[in-house]
């Protein structure tokens, strides 16, 4: 069996990472950036902290800020349009997973002008072209859009989201520091860092797992299960550790997929506009229920990697159970919702989000193949 790795071109680590943008921006002979983000990390002065060294570098740049959460197709067009105009030679996304993911669909189509219509990417769409290069730049501890060939787009006229895959779209250099990651409020630290959790955990039980696979996602299991609750208590270390544990986890599951909280939690963010993290935080702990017979000795390696008592002797039985106690403690700890009717789900919804589940790209990913009646029952059991 042939195995495949993608991983982004360079990448910079630690408190002031961000200083490194204009040497990479000038070496690489741009000459004029669209700098993708949202109107909160502008109005917060978060962006700031970026455009600040392009301003003092005499950088030529023009500023988007009307990327919104859970990126739609007209989102996407409008972005095109906007770097078009602005003729930018590459793209500078700043924010979480929704401005670094419609930079990805914006850059790609720029430069497969075939794809303008987005919905064409969904999937692995055959794009033959590099994207506009793209720098990303996290201010987030989740998604690892920065390393990943991933993203993600809302079809609102659907009630769907989609997924595109493509090596195309990866970022050629990322800017990973925590000094851009202290401004998240306590629920979008826990959020996202769960989102990275599962990511991490997922990888690690998809059926396309390997050995360099499981090797990232075991390390990134132990980084968040360290880090993640210091990290929401707004500790600089904890925020640090969150977003190199996030990153490792986006290196392993770009490449080998995820699993069916992924593919749970994209229709209910298309549906009622939840937000990513927050909805694979709140399914994640009854998925790993779910799926503990069909993963081997997998949750053993959890179990180690979080740190449990006498993990390596206990019976499977004992730690699969451990395993999942432990990521559902985490959980409470940093106060996900424990239901999904918190989150606005209609139980008469249930059917036709179920349906889009079963249909969702992750979803085959999954160790243990499921059906619509199971995943029915999942989205019942969270009500």
């Amino acid at each position: 069996m042939v195995n495949r790795m993608v991983l982004n071109e360079t990448s910079y680590f630690g408190k002031g990472a961000i200083e490194a943008i204009v040497p990479e921006f000038q070496s690489r002979g741009f000459k004029k950036a669209a700098v993708i983000t949202d109107k909160d990390l502008v109005q917060f002065k978060v962006a700031t902290k970026v455009t600040d060294f392009l301003d003092h570098a005499h950088i030529d740049y023009a500023l988007y800020d009307g990327i919104v959460p859970n990126p739609t197709i007209q989102n996407v067009k409008d972005g095109v349009a906007f770097v078009q105009e602005v003729q930018a030679d590459c793209i500078i996304a700043i924010g979480g997973g929704s401005p670094i993911d419609t930079a990805k669909a914006i850059g790609i189509i720029i430069t497969n002008p075939a794809f303008a219509d987005v919905i064409s990417l969904e999937g692995v769409a055959a794009t033959e072209q590099p994207s506009l290069p793209i720098f990303a730049i996290p201010t987030t501890s989740g998604t690892a859009a920065e390393v990943t060939i991933n993203y993600v787009i809302t079809d609102e006229e659907n009630h769907r989201k989609f997924v595109c895959v493509d090596p195309h779209d990866i970022p050629i250099v990322a800017f990973v520091d925590s000094d851009l990651m202290m401004g998240m409020p306590k629920a979008l630290a826990a959020a996202t860092g769960m989102d990275a959790m599962t990511h991490a955990i997922e990888g690690l039980i998809t059926k396309g797992a390997w050995e360099m696979s499981d090797m990232l996602h075991l390390k990134a299991i132990e980084i968040i299960g360290r880090s993640l609750r210091n990290s929401v208590n707004g500790d600089q270390v904890g925020r640090e550790d969150m977003a190199l544990g996030q990153y490792i986890a986006g290196m392993g599951f770009s490449n080998v997929g995820l699993g069916l909280v992924h593919g749970m939690a994209h229709p209910l963010s298309a549906w009622y506009n939840i937000p990513h993290g927050v909805a694979c935080a709140s399914l994640l702990p009854t998925v790993m229920k779910y799926n503990k017979d069909f993963t081997g000795e997998k949750y053993r390696e959890i179990a180690i990697a979080l740190g449990i008592d006498h993990a390596a002797s206990l019976s499977i039985e004992d730690v699969r159970k451990a395993a999942c106690d432990a990521i559902d403690q985490l959980s409470k700890d940093v106060g996900i919702p424990a239901t999904i009717s918190e989150l606005g789900v209609k139980a008469e919804d249930i059917p036709a989000i179920a349906q889009d589940a079963l249909k969702d790209v992750c979803t085959p990913g999954n160790p243990r193949d499921t059906s619509l009646e199971e995943i029915i029952e999942l989205y019942q059991s969270l009500m």
